[in-house]
């Protein structure tokens, strides 16, 4: 099994794994089609099986949201790998009220019904999934209040935020004692700057940055500029393209979320490690990358402050 390095939460000293398993999308746009908000929905297996393979090939850091509706999965995954819980990182998101289910007052609302559906007793990082607050019944800046009571009571042991920008950021830690500690922004290739400034702001500021969709170059943006170029680096380091794209992410100093239904591919995700890409190629991939324009899966739906 690969060693998987870690990153370092600077204002706790906590040890994440570099490589993140997403529990997401795919799932979450499943269940929008079979959910009924009243009598629950029924377990999707196939996902349970998937976290359970993720942490058995070598995943140790978990991710799900609430806005994902997979919480429960995800908890009978974790329980079916045999784990200690104190070798898991979870990373977990509280989501305003943009979809019925997940219309609590604030995130000190949601926690108890997540560590139930999760069946775990702390959550290691809970972020705010977006700056967008509550339909009025919370704002950002109370919602992350909040997160930092739960992080204070040890309910949760770290803190963050999802697709803040700078100005959004700056507007949370006005009222913040306890800065963000993470953000969760979509980042490849492709899209090298989802907001103005935002990497080198959270570099600077000790915030540590994971990246959705890393693959987008590949799985969205067909075809784009680095499709002559992956294969001929895949030949030169003996790797496959997926590969090539979460080095180059992990090479920028950003922890890579990824997903996968097979036990393969997960190894090789995490197989990323045993390699290097030379500075001369991650230029390459980065400077071909910012030509082709942006290649954006998810886009922001609200506005800057």
């Amino acid at each position: 099994m690969v060693k998987v390095p870690n990153f370092t939460i600077k204002a706790t000293g906590k040890q994440v794994p570099a490589i993140g398993f997403g529990s997401g999308t795919a799932w979450r746009l499943q269940k929008w089609g079979q959910m009924d908000e009243d009598k629950g929905h029924e377990l999707i297996v196939e996902l349970i099986d998937q976290v359970k393979t993720a942490i058995d090939v070598g995943f140790r850091h978990i991710d799900v949201a609430e806005a994902y509706f997979t919480h429960r999965e995800v908890g009978e995954g974790i329980k079916a790998s045999g784990i200690a819980r104190g070798e898991l990182f979870i990373t977990d998101k509280w989501s305003p009220g943009v979809f019925k289910s997940t219309k609590s007052k604030g995130p000190k609302e949601s926690i108890a019904k997540t560590l139930k559906e999760l069946q775990l007793e702390y959550i290691d990082l809970y972020l705010l999934h977006s700056p967008q607050a509550n339909e009025g019944e919370i704002s950002t800046e109370n919602a992350w209040l909040e997160l930092e009571e739960l992080y204070r009571n040890g309910t949760v042991k770290q803190i963050g935020v999802s697709n803040f920008s700078v100005g959004w950021l700056e507007r949370v830690n006005k009222v913040a004692t306890v800065k963000p500690m993470v953000n969760q922004i979509e980042f490849h290739a492709y899209l090298q700057e989802p907001t103005p400034g935002i990497v080198d702001y959270c570099k600077k500021n000790d915030i540590l940055i994971e990246a959705y969709s890393p693959l987008a170059p590949i799985t969205k943006g067909r075809p784009g500029l680095l499709d002559d170029i992956l294969p001929e680096l895949a030949a030169k380091y003996g790797k496959d393209e997926n590969q090539i794209l979460l080095r180059w992410v992990y090479q920028q100093g950003i922890l890579p979320l990824t997903t996968s239904s097979k036990a393969q591919r997960l190894r090789d995700s995490l197989d990323i490690f045993t390699f290097e890409l030379e500075d001369e190629d991650v230029k390459r991939i980065t400077d071909v990358g910012n030509k082709n324009g942006r290649v954006q899966g998810f886009k922001p739906f609200w506005p800057e402050p």
